[in-house]
């Protein structure tokens, strides 16, 4: 009687990224930060003498993110 032969395990196979270069992640950190400045604006300052919108539905739609970070409002 012939033996099979059991095929040996193979090491799973572990998928590579790909690495990232400066050219391609510097337009998106860039895109990030303008709106993060756009955001801490409107979270911090949009009241007032610096108000871009009129009224305070900003002000209202934004209070609770102020008290979180520690802007005072009123």
């Amino acid at each position: 009687m012939a033996e099979t032969a059991v095929p040996a395990a193979l090491p799973p196979v572990r998928p590579v990224a790909a690495p990232l270069s400066v050219r391609e992640i510097l337009p998106w950190a860039a895109f990030l930060a303008v709106v993060a400045l756009v955001v801490l604006y409107f979270v911090g300052a949009e009241q007032g003498a610096t108000s871009l919108v009129s009224g305070e539905a900003v002000h209202e739609w934004v209070h609770d993110a102020r008290h979180l970070l520690g802007f005072p409002c009123h």
